[in-house]
């Protein structure tokens, strides 16, 4: 395997999968400002354990994600005074902004686990077989 999980970084993925449910249990349930509370403890937890602190310190305080940093706290701010709506699309973008860069390796590794990295690929692999006949 390309990338070594030690303990911490598997309870890091597990934090950041914890924080997926919880964000998808909060807007079924209306933008429930709790779940989505909860949500952002575990995922920022997860993200720090994953990346170690010192990293995900220099990723929400690097210059260049100024604007992703400063969109994803605006979001914490307004799921905190009631407005989980525009929290969560302020969230959605720092995020997309702060994590755009990391996409092709989570995508690496998403390919190398086994049933799952199968699923992903498929309808790649079924397009690329039908341009291919043609």
């Amino acid at each position: 395997m390309a990338y070594e999980l030690t303990e911490q970084k598997k309870i890091g993925l597990g934090l950041i999968g914890f924080g997926i449910v919880f964000t998808f249990l909060g807007v079924v349930l209306f933008f429930d400002r709790g779940l989505l509370a909860l949500s952002n403890i575990f995922c920022l937890t997860g993200v720090a354990l994953l990346l170690g602190w010192r990293s995900t310190w220099n990723l929400f305080t690097n210059r260049a994600n100024y604007k992703g940093s400063a969109s994803f706290l605006l979001g914490l701010f307004f799921l905190f005074v009631r407005w989980p709506i525009v929290g969560i699309i302020l969230q959605i973008y720092g995020c997309i902004a702060l994590f755009g860069g990391f996409w092709p390796s989570v995508k690496v590794f998403l390919y190398q686990i086994p049933v799952l990295g199968w699923i992903i690929q498929y309808p790649v692999l079924l397009l690329d077989r039908l341009r291919g006949s043609s």
